[in-house]
């Protein structure tokens, strides 16, 4: 069931989603010295499509912090199991960082919080002052703050 979107939302991308999603879709790609471009290319292009299809006033770009969250204090199992970033994924984000923030977009990384928690925030913000926030994310943890 698709819902309409109201003219001009608020866009909260998950940046980190998408960087993830980009590495592990086809193509793989490489500049001219071997080094790994594919997710860059991919999340470019996801923040293009948002920008063509609803041209919004406001749209901001969420990344996770590097370390450790508040949540890992808290539990200390929290994302114990999870294998770590591979190298080829970790050498796009600085890169990354500097295109998004190239495009004009506003790029926010909160130390200890992760990027959903931070949209979420943002969100709650925009709607108590009436404003409809539209969030791009493939992250399915997302829905327990919905």
């Amino acid at each position: 069931m698709a819902t309409s979107v109201p003219e001009n939302p608020f866009i909260l991308v998950d940046g980190s989603s998408y960087l993830f999603r980009a590495f592990h879709a086809p193509p793989h790609l490489t500049n001219s010295k071997g080094e790994p471009t594919g997710a860059i290319y991919g999340v470019v292009n996801m923040l293009r499509s948002l920008l063509k299809r609803y041209k919004p006033s406001h749209m901001a770009v969420v990344f996770d912090a590097k370390g450790k969250t508040f949540r890992s204090d808290i539990y200390q199992e929290y994302k114990a199991n999870r294998p770590p970033m591979p190298d080829d994924l970790r050498t796009q984000i600085e890169p990354l960082h500097e295109i998004v923030k190239a495009m004009g977009l506003p790029l926010l990384c909160i130390d200890d919080v992760e990027a959903d928690d931070v949209i979420g925030t943002l969100a709650r913000q925009a709607g108590e002052k009436g404003r409809f926030t539209l969030i791009s994310t493939g992250d399915k943890d997302m829905a327990q703050l919905v």
